[in-house]
């Protein structure tokens, strides 16, 4: 059985359809996004996945880390060609932990270009606080590793990938303790390892609570020292480079543009990985940097890669809530202060505003509950209290166990006049993590001929309907190295064509639309995002429902076209991009895909939960799938690529 919608509609139609091959591309249509849910049996995360891939190919918060960095070796000329198209074997797409550790493999084999939109620290890894998850105790065990993901995960999780991540990750760890990345240690001098919300044994390798500034110190320092590895920076971008063989779409590259030169640069590689990490900023309040608006889901939807599990929006339960700190910061953050879950792990205790202690009404687990239920029951106490935010408590804590433990958190709240060792830190949920993403098998792969995914883009099937805490960094690091091989494989099977910069259109910086109309257009920009931000926060936040998201899409969709509307007024034309702009489309397209997933799922599950759909259904314990659209039914500038294929 799967399931479509209609274009212009939300109504859902059945029809029979087998998911194998070129039949699972039917399609139908809203606002150029296309999706069918598929048998799990016929379509599965691992074994089956990897099979349709093969068939449709026909072959085999942190303040940022700038005091003391040491400069990278920047490559603004290419030696390769010219400097507006450069050649390389691989180019990775986003510098966290994904992108970094596959970096650092393949770079033994061929030319490595890794493209950060900004500064290479700046990603979702940077501001990662808790740690990594990995079994190093004696008295855990793999098995009970996947009872804690496959329960969190609301057994939407893929079986097989999540035995692979959990049997692999430890040797991850052992990998980034050799090349120099410094974990704490207990008093016996072995690993120092914490507890958090979902899982039943410690085993949370950190460092501190900076423990993703850490890995990406080791990361970078690695990458450095690399002859192979060129960092480009501030090079955002704008789109996939691909072409059509037969059925197959073939990624080549991609396209840039450099934010501080104004000019677009192409990239043209034989294997091209995305690990651009989320989007969050499809909401007004999240912890992730200001880089995470979607580009990679976006870019790959746009290519016609699978998109899955949309629905499925983490909200961490407690960020840092500004309005109750004694002193209010004098500006609004561009991203929430993340209050880690080690703190809930390390025995931090929630009250509501009269100091009632309020998880044990709503989960046996109380604190130590996954996150999409903390997240649910703060929400719930927040609406019936009509209160702002929570508090968590950490203080009964020794002094010196805190300090040591939350140095950063701590260091925090004092300038804000809160020392965490005396009193309650109040909190709110905030948007945090996209559990679902480019779909990918079991080694990276997606069902676009060389093109990789890794890190939070992906949708691997490990999180399911809900991330266990500190899972996310494990399985950038196990996917990153899992996708070496068969990139290493797809690079020594294909020639790059020099001529190949010239298959596509380039895009157009609007230089000659003059600085007062783009003014105009980014203001315009920065007020639709703000507006698309609230809907989502108002309509498809942490708990939905069919009319509420209904309103969603109809709202979502009159803005984006009167946006577009709007620029093409002042002289924009679809082949013209600027960062602002093409940010914006990233977010309605993200936008749009978690809106479509939401309406298709009739139930609720880990962190989707819809009071129209209240209780889970074995029935539709499926992933939700989202097919490409044909290009030429693309109805939005947002859902098409900028440039045409020249080549058949």
């Amino acid at each position: 059985m799967a399931t479509g919608i209609s274009t212009g509609s939300s109504k859902l139609h059945f029809k029979e359809g087998l998911c194998r091959g070129h039949s699972c591309r039917q399609t139908s249509w809203v606002s150029g996004i296309a999706f069918q849910r598929c048998k799990q049996k016929e379509l599965s995360w691992s074994c089956g996945v990897s099979k349709f891939l093969q068939i449709q190919m026909h072959d085999t918060s942190l303040s940022p880390i700038n005091d003391n960095w040491k400069p990278l070796r920047s490559v603004t000329a290419s030696c390769l060609r010219d400097g507006s198209t450069k050649y390389f074997d691989f180019a990775v797409i986003g510098s966290g932990v994904a992108g970094l550790r596959y970096a650092l493999e393949v770079a033994k084999h061929g030319t490595v270009a890794v493209l950060t939109k900004a500064e290479p620290h700046e990603s979702n890894t940077n501001y990662a606080q808790g740690g990594v998850s990995a079994v190093l105790c004696p008295s855990d065990s793999v098995e009970n590793h996947m009872r804690d993901t496959i329960v969190a995960g609301a057994y939407l999780c893929d079986e097989e990938t999540v035995r692979v991540v959990c049997t692999e990750g430890p040797e991850r760890i052992r990998e980034l303790i050799a090349m120099g990345a410094s974990f704490d240690h207990g008093e016996d001098g072995n690993l120092h390892l914490a507890r958090e919300g979902g899982h039943s044994h410690h085993r949370i390798v950190h460092a501190a609570d900076m423990t993703g500034r850490e890995i990406e110190r080791a990361l970078l320092d690695a990458v450095i020292n690399d002859p192979n590895i060129f960092m480009f920076e501030h090079h955002f971008a704008i789109d996939l480079l691909t072409s059509q063989d037969g059925s197959d779409t073939i990624c080549h590259g991609v396209d840039t543009l450099n934010t501080e030169t104004q000019e677009v640069v192409r990239f043209i590689s034989k294997v091209t990985l995305l690990a651009s990490g989320g989007a969050g900023h499809i909401y007004p309040t999240t912890t992730n940097p200001l880089v995470a608006t979607g580009d990679g889901i976006a870019m790959a939807h746009r290519a016609e890669a699978v998109i899955s599990n949309m629905e499925f929006v983490q909200f961490h339960p407690t960020a840092l809530a500004d309005e109750g700190l004694p002193i209010t910061p004098t500006k609004p953050r561009e991203n929430a202060f993340l209050i880690t879950e080690a703190v809930r792990g390390d025995g931090g205790i929630l009250y509501n505003l009269d100091m009632e202690r309020f998880m044990p009404l709503y989960d046996e687990r109380a604190e130590l509950a996954p996150r999409d239920v903390v997240a649910r029951s703060i929400d719930d106490q927040l609406k019936k209290r009509n209160e702002k935010y929570v508090l968590l408590d950490i203080s009964h804590k020794p002094r010196e166990k805190i300090l040591s433990r939350f140095p950063n958190i701590a260091a925090e709240c004092l300038q804000y006049g809160l020392d965490i060792t005396h009193q309650p830190i109040p909190v709110v949920p905030a948007a945090h993590y996209m559990c679902g993403g480019v779909r990918a098998g079991l080694q990276g792969e997606t069902c676009v001929r060389g093109l990789y995914v890794a890190g939070e883009v992906a949708c691997t099937g490990l999180h399911g309907a809900n991330r266990l805490a500190s899972n996310s960094l494990l399985e950038a690091l196990v996917f990153a190295r899992r996708a070496v091989q068969p990139s290493i494989d797809h690079m020594n099977s294909s020639s790059i064509d020099h001529g190949a910069s010239d298959w596509w259109a380039r895009p157009v910086v609007p230089l000659s639309l003059g600085t007062d109309i783009l003014g105009k257009i980014v203001w315009r920009t920065r007020e639709v995002r703000k507006e698309l931000q609230s809907i989502m926060w108002e309509y498809v936040g942490i708990i939905r429902s069919t009319t509420r998201l209904n309103t969603a899409e109809q709202r979502i969709g009159e803005l984006e076209l009167n946006w577009e509307a709007y620029l093409f007024q002042q002289g924009w034309d679809p082949s013209m991009v600027g960062l602002e702009a093409c940010e914006m489309r990233n977010l309605f397209c993200c936008a749009k895909l978690v809106v479509s997933s939401a309406l298709a799922r009739h139930e609720s599950r880990g962190l989707h939960y819809t009071i129209d759909f209240p209780h889970l259904e074995e029935s539709k314990r499926l992933p939700t799938i989202i097919f490409p659209c044909s290009p030429g039914n693309s109805s939005t500038w947002s859902s098409r690529q900028l440039q045409k294929q020249h080549r058949c």
